[in-house]
């Protein structure tokens, strides 16, 4: 199961000219092409190598990537075990057809590989390739989970601030225009409560199903389960939350301004991970291992490429 943290908002790549004027000369052709790119393939390393780093420098960018990683390679993974395994079942009806139309007693001889045969060979080391792809994506996925067992601490302190918020706003500290409604605080509080509960579900049934806890291969699915429930109650949530605050005028202010678009990749991230959530929280989902790649890799793009241009 995936993280549904909440993002801090980053400032997008701008769209740069892929063109020039028409009134300037035409530039002069390079006289060696080939070696002046392998000249700046270094260059170029270098700097693609460098911004990883940055986003790789705090838990969250990690955690971003692999998220990236996890989902585009299961989605990437099941296309092409769906396309391989079509290919190889419509070979193998096709050999059968021959064999049956042949008379009893032919011998077959095998000359060399006609493209039918390419194509058979071409899927069966698509299958091996979508193996690994979904070996790599299970190992991501259980190393965000690992991530994920101090995600607790962090909500220590989301209750912490909370509780100086109140205090604050009990004893009259708190000047009026920064002043939270009942309703903003009731939705900040069923947030907290709900992060805490699917936490703490998640991390007793993974520790459990390695054995650092006891709890029972029932119990364990019964907490992911349960898990799952409080995150799809959680975005349902955000989505209310979110819809409340763009009908209110506070995100949706003019088209195309930093604010709408922030508020616009968060609405089209929790709208991906809700049905994923309701998936996952019932004993037999409705989505398909294709539609669970592609819909997880829609948060996973958004966030990758908002990290990225925090790198620039």
């Amino acid at each position: 199961m995936a993280s549904s943290e909440i993002e801090v908002p980053l400032p997008p790549l701008s769209d740069l000219p892929s063109s020039t004027p028409s009134n300037l000369p035409p530039r002069k052709p390079l006289a060696a092409p080939l070696t002046a790119a392998m000249v700046a393939l270094p260059s170029q390393t270098d700097v693609f190598l460098t911004r990883l780093n940055k986003a790789l420098a705090t838990p969250s960018g990690v955690d971003t990537v692999m998220l990236f990683l996890c989902y585009t390679s299961r989605f990437s993974s099941s296309l092409l075990t769906s396309l391989a395994g079509t290919i190889l079942r419509r070979s193998a009806r096709d050999w059968l057809a021959l064999v049956a139309s042949l008379p009893r007693g032919t011998t077959l001889l095998f000359s060399a590989p006609s493209s039918d045969a390419a194509k058979t060979v071409a899927a069966a080391r698509a299958l091996i390739l979508a193996r690994r792809l979904k070996a790599f994506s299970d190992l991501l996925s259980e190393a965000r989970t690992i991530l994920r067992l101090w995600a607790l601490l962090g909500m220590y302190f989301w209750g912490k601030g909370l509780v100086c918020k109140a205090i604050a706003r009990w004893r009259g500290q708190v000047q009026e225009k920064n002043k939270e409604s009942l309703g903003e605080t009731a939705i900040a509080w069923t947030r907290l409560g709900l992060c805490v509960g699917l936490q703490a579900l998640e991390n007793g049934a993974y520790l459990s199903q390695r054995g650092v806890l006891g709890w029972s291969p029932k119990q364990i699915g019964l907490a992911y389960k349960w898990s799952a429930r409080f995150w799809a109650a959680y975005i349902g949530v955000e989505l209310g939350r979110l819809l409340a605050e763009g009908f209110g005028g506070n995100a949706a202010q003019k088209a195309g301004d930093k604010e709408t678009v922030e508020w616009r990749k968060k609405v089209v991230r929790n709208m991906a991970w809700m049905p994923l959530t309701i998936h996952w929280s019932m004993d037999k989902g409705f989505v398909s291992e294709p539609f669970i790649g592609l819909l997880a890799s829609v948060p996973g793009i958004i966030q990758i490429r908002d990290l990225w241009a925090e790198t620039a």
